[in-house]
């Protein structure tokens, strides 16, 4: 695949897309079916990344700048209020065959290559064009395109070319955006229980600094510890994930989980067992275990084990278990998680339980690092509400 043409980027704020997408697969701030350019407006100056989609929300990317893996990314200031010629290539026989994304603005170029992972993913296109970001929000800006050519046809918009346009002149209003929190108990059911009611909603990441930006909603529980065994179950349907966001569902302490403190170092909250259900953006979303006890004592299996299952924002039914045990991992403590046939198995640390932690609620709790939205339900529950037995449950439906 192929494009180039003129673009000219004005002065002022503003977020576009430029590129090859899917028009039924649109979702999130990278979104998947896609080989695109953003254009990142910044006032007198422009950024410019690139970056590619997979179909299974697996994401890579490139910019005009400079890349330090695992240390920053320096995108180049681009003077605004200019035309420049730009030229966007996929070369699937690139990168050793895993394929190549090049992009050129003017007299810069960069790559970005696949991994083999990523192209076994596969994506499939149907549109080239312009996109807003599919995100909470973002300022708007002005930008113009022309001289185009999209794999070898070419376009000079001396009169309406009759592309396929959606909501393209339209003004709205949206309360999607961060930290408009919107979740508990929802008369919805896209969780696939019983009935219709549910758990679930919009959920941003929290933000342990400010108070108004930490949210919960749980069932009360008599005191569990970590010498208590407990257990939640139930399903679970995702219908929108954006990049660098976290939804949590577990058992919390309804004081110290939403304590506000300056301290941002860490993302799950204090006095907590629970599942994640977040990315990175390289890997999609994941479904995994996380801890934190009365202290600074944390630990989460993340996105780089091999073990942690997938989870997709496509609206799927899966059926989910949380089980903590104490006798596990030679008496250290040990948290297994499923979905659907898939488990995963997180081991406290050697020095958690000294420390301790009480839980007292169950349900959803924002984590502590500000970020993205999920939208996510959960139906048909099962938890642990009393510490005499593993037993002791209670059923939401």
């Amino acid at each position: 695949m192929s494009a180039s043409g003129k673009l000219f980027v004005a002065k002022g704020p503003g977020h576009f897309l430029l590129g090859f997408f899917n028009a039924g697969t649109l979702n999130e701030w990278r979104t998947p079916n896609a080989l695109v350019a953003r254009i990142n407006q910044r006032g007198e100056t422009f950024h410019c990344h690139f970056e590619y989609g997979t179909s299974r929300w697996r994401c890579g990317a490139g910019v005009i700048g400079e890349i330090v893996p695992g240390e920053r990314i320096q995108a180049k200031e681009n003077p605004s209020d200019r035309a420049y010629q730009w030229t966007l290539t996929y070369d699937p026989d690139g990168a050793d065959g895993n394929g190549l994304l090049t992009f050129t603005l003017d007299n810069d170029t960069a790559t970005c290559a696949l991994t083999k992972e990523h192209r076994s993913d596969g994506a499939t296109v149907t549109h080239f064009g312009l996109l807003p970001i599919p995100k909470t929000w973002d300022s708007p800006g002005k930008a113009w395109i022309d001289d185009l050519t999209i794999n070898g046809t070419r376009f000079d918009f001396r009169g309406e070319p009759g592309w396929d346009g959606f909501n393209n002149r339209v003004t709205y209003e949206t309360k999607d955006t961060r930290p408009r929190f919107d979740f508990g108990w929802s008369p919805t059911h896209w969780a696939g229980g019983h009935a219709a009611g549910e758990l679930g909603g919009l959920v941003f990441r929290g933000d342990c600094r400010e108070p108004a930006r930490m949210g919960a909603y749980g069932a009360r529980l008599e005191t569990l510890s970590l010498d208590t065994p407990f257990y939640a179950s139930g399903k679970v349907s995702v219908l929108r994930a954006i990049s660098d966001s976290t939804a949590s569902i577990g058992f919390y302490n309804s004081t110290w989980s939403l304590y506000s403190n300056p301290r941002q170092d860490q993302s799950i909250p204090m006095d907590y067992i629970g599942i994640n259900i977040e990315g990175p953006s390289s890997e999609g979303f994941f479904f995994y275990p996380v801890y934190r006890v009365h202290g600074d004592i944390a630990g989460a299996l993340g996105g780089g084990s091999s073990t942690a299952p997938h989870i997709y924002p496509d609206r799927t039914v899966h059926h989910w278990t949380l089980r903590y045990d104490p006798a596990g991992a030679d008496g250290r403590g040990r948290i297994i998680v499923t979905l659907d046939d898939q488990s995963c198995t997180l081991d406290l640390d050697p020095a958690a339980k000294a420390a301790g932690a009480a839980f007292d609620r169950f349900g959803l709790c924002t984590p502590w690092i500000d970020g993205n939205s999920v939208t996510i339900f959960f139906d048909d529950i099962q938890y642990t509400y009393a510490p005499d037995s593993v037993s002791s449950s209670s059923t939401i439906r």
